[in-house]
């Protein structure tokens, strides 16, 4: 097994072998449910405990769907409800969970770095679910998965990261993987959305849709991250559709066989046209949420097993 990690912190730890080891888990995971399967038992006699300090639909039902049909005991913690409003540390929460001794830990949370500082104190596997502006694994691993699907593989490629770059942890994942994997990236966005330091990240950047998309195998659109945005970064949702949102036009400069992404969830008509989003010839958006769950299985399967050895005692097989 190449895949040796007990956390899955973020993407920078990851070699290609390890990346390609997991989607290769993935893959299996997603055709056994295209087959009609529903039921594994990797994670079986496993607790699995989801903790969102962030508002999330489509994660958090995948991290439980992926669960579930690993056959883990699957508990949501609600933050509204618990002791972290009413003034408990990141810390204590981590100790109190810890003793209710779960197997494999999800977390979402504001604060870049959190999730690091709960690997630390825990006795199990912690996979991060999304943590500030900081990195968000398990998008970039079921983007990279959807575009191997379509485009037959993962090296090599012309692919653009378009839109709020600035305040995304999703482009900050994507731009390491498909680096790690020999793929060409560009960022395209306004000014005042392209992250300093982007120049040093070992991509291209484009502040011209047209310019950035000539040629591109693959188009990623990003969501305007309103709620860390603290000013004003764009004129208007108009104008920053007229010029950054794709469209049929701006999606004529790419290849004739691009592909179209989002990680969701879509602003229609500020990032990207409806009926764009809908073309099942070149959208591949829906896609991308059943990759989701089939890369988070992955995920927890190959952690799972790597905790289970760890614990095992001295000379004994997990």
């Amino acid at each position: 097994m190449t895949f040796r990690a007990t956390h899955l912190l973020g993407i920078e730890p990851l070699a290609p072998p390890e990346i390609t080891a997991l989607l290769d888990v993935a893959d299996d995971y997603a055709e056994g449910a295209r087959a009609g399967r529903r039921h594994w038992d990797a994670l079986r006699d496993m607790t699995q405990i989801n903790m969102f300090f962030e508002n999330s639909t489509r994660t958090q039902a995948s991290f439980e769907l992926a669960g579930q049909r690993l056959g883990a005991d699957v508990m949501n913690m609600g933050i509204a409800s618990s002791s972290v409003k009413k003034g408990e540390t990141l810390v204590d929460t981590a100790l109190t969970l810890n003793a209710m001794r779960p197997d494999i830990l999800v977390v979402r949370h504001p604060s870049s770095g959190a999730v690091d500082l709960l690997a630390q104190k825990v006795n199990c596997s912690v996979l991060n679910a999304g943590d500030g502006r900081h990195e968000h694994p398990t998008q970039a691993l079921l983007d990279a998965l959807t575009i191997r699907r379509a485009k037959g593989r993962l090296h090599r490629l012309s692919i653009a990261i378009c839109g709020d770059i600035a305040h995304s942890r999703v482009a900050r994942s994507n731009i390491m993987l498909l680096g790690k994997m020999e793929n060409r990236v560009r960022l395209i966005a306004p000014p005042t959305l392209m992250p300093a330091g982007a120049a040093d990240l070992g991509v291209e950047l484009f502040d011209d849709m047209a310019a950035g998309l000539e040629g591109v195998d693959v188009v990623m659109m990003l969501r305007l991250q309103k709620e860390r945005m603290d000013g004003g970064f764009i004129p208007s949702e108009r104008e920053y559709f007229h010029r950054y949102g794709l469209d049929a036009q701006k999606l004529a400069f790419a290849r004739p066989d691009a592909i179209v992404m989002h990680p969701g969830p879509m602003n229609r008509g500020v990032e990207i046209d409806g009926t764009l989003a809908d073309d099942i010839n070149r959208s591949v958006i829906q896609e991308q949420v059943e990759m989701g769950v089939a890369v988070r299985m992955a995920a927890m399967d190959l952690l799972a097993r790597n905790l289970r050895a760890a614990r095992a005692p001295k000379g004994v097989s997990a």
